[in-house]
């Protein structure tokens, strides 16, 4: 029973210690600093795959309001009605990613569409940094970070088709939190911006494959 139970005790200790050095492995230190510039490889591509957008965006805009919004006159004409009010200035939101391109439909509150087609561009940008608002408790500092990716916009239908003319650029963000390692878990929010000739426009949006605290 002896021999038994030191045999138990060994095996737990090497799977504890296999957890710890894998969770290390994924460490960081405090003042950690990180942002490259890559070509976006298979592993960026499966994060990509299997994230999750939640069915709400929102039309970013300060104290301006619409007047900072150039593109969508259809939106516009709908802000300015009365059926427009801050409980529904939420846009019904649907992503699809495949052959490497995002397909984004957003409807009004009013239930005007239009979809923006977003290739991934051939360089990502990858940011990981310390912004010291937590402390290293064994298992090193957790990072804020972003995936960036700008390239430009191949076409926009419906309430976008009249701001979309070549060349009009998007810069599309994924933030979140976690730690040297990265996962689909970790990115909690989008960010999108459409910058061209006859568009200026940003939304914003959760990510639901984040992990839940």
């Amino acid at each position: 029973m002896k021999r038994i139970f030191l045999m138990v005790f060994a095996v737990v200790c090497l799977m504890s210690f296999a957890n710890n050095a894998l969770a290390c492995a994924c460490c960081v230190e405090e003042g950690t600093y990180i942002i490259r510039t890559f070509k976006p490889d298979e592993f960026v591509y499966g994060i990509l795959d299997t994230m999750k957008f939640d069915q709400k965006a929102e039309l970013y805009t300060t104290e301006a309001g619409f007047d900072m919004v150039k593109g969508l006159p259809e939106v516009g004409k709908e802000y300015e009605s009365d059926s427009w009010t801050p409980a529904t200035d939420q846009f019904d939101f649907v992503n699809e990613f495949t052959n490497k391109t995002w397909k984004f439909t957003l409807k009004t509150p009013g239930g005007k569409t239009g979809t923006l087609t977003l290739p991934v561009p051939t360089q990502v940008v990858q940011y990981k940094v310390d912004i010291h608002d937590t402390k290293d408790t064994g298992l090193g500092v957790r990072l804020y970070k972003e995936f960036r990716f700008k390239g430009y916009v191949r076409n926009g239908t419906g309430i976008f088709r009249s701001g979309i003319v070549k060349p009009t650029t998007y810069f599309l963000v994924f933030q979140g939190r976690g730690n040297g390692c990265d996962d689909v878990s970790d990115f909690t929010h989008w960010h999108l911006e459409i910058d061209g000739k006859k568009a200026q426009y940003e939304f914003n949006g959760k990510l639901t494959s984040a992990a839940t605290e």
